[in-house]
């Protein structure tokens, strides 16, 4: 039976995930940081699952997190990074703190979950690791600089260590969300929410649920010969 880690996977696109996967038989990880009033919750519906706390902006914590992995499943055969916050405003208003702060989880969090999974995954010579990014790493957004800018990083990591890892058989690819149905998200007005779908082709959010389903196909066998891709789930928000 195949393990599947999930960071950032206790609410959201990240549960979703999980619940996917779980679905399908994977063995599941899921790691989390401070929603500790969720954990009850998560045991009942993933029966059997290894929950984690820990920040994954440590290095320290990410270890003892993929040692937990390898001492019950022993090892992972996908890694889901998608772990990550957000952080809008003016950029002229940002400090130190905010740099640190965003770039600690996004992309920190993703070159140490990234370079332990990779050590598991050579003893194989096989494994799948895929970055949740978003439009903004791509096309960049006002008022949520460092954001797109911790994106864009994992955008450029997802192809250098989809190139450097391929030959030993591991697969990295990154899915781009743009407006999806979740709690994120869910601070805009009536009206904002209807001005954001009008400028989406397909004229709606998209569910939590339709980003699981892209992540869960490139992580499979079924996608053998993708690697490397950058690929949208924005219901045509990007075309232009």
């Amino acid at each position: 039976m195949s393990t599947v880690l999930v960071t950032g996977s206790s609410r959201g696109i990240g549960r979703a995930i999980a619940r996917k996967f779980y679905s399908e038989g994977y063995n599941l990880v899921i790691n989390y940081n401070r929603r500790d009033d969720l954990v009850d919750e998560l045991e009942r519906e993933f029966p059997g699952a290894l929950i984690v706390k820990a920040d994954i902006s440590s290095e320290e914590d990410v270890e003892r997190l993929f040692r937990a992995a390898e001492e019950r499943f022993l090892g992972i055969d996908v890694l889901v990074n998608n772990a990550g916050i957000s952080e809008s405003g003016l950029f002229i208003d940002k400090d130190r703190n905010d740099y640190d702060r965003i770039v600690g989880i996004n992309v920190y969090g993703m070159l140490n979950c990234t370079k332990q999974a990779l050590k598991l995954m050579l003893r194989k010579k096989k494994g799948s690791i895929v970055n949740i990014s978003s439009i903004w790493g791509d096309k960049g957004a006002s008022c949520e600089s460092l954001y797109s800018l911790t994106k864009g990083a994992v955008n450029a990591f997802t192809r250098s260590i989809a190139k450097e890892y391929a030959e030993e058989n591991i697969r990295v690819n990154a899915v781009m969300p743009g407006f999806i149905d979740t709690e994120m998200n869910s601070g805009y007005t009536a009206d904002e929410r209807k001005a954001l779908e009008d400028a989406i082709p397909l004229g709606r959010a998209g569910t939590p649920e339709e980003v699981a389903d892209l992540v869960y196909f490139l992580a499979g066998d079924q996608a053998s010969y993708i690697t490397g891709q950058l690929i949208y789930c924005d219901g045509g928000w990007s075309v232009e």
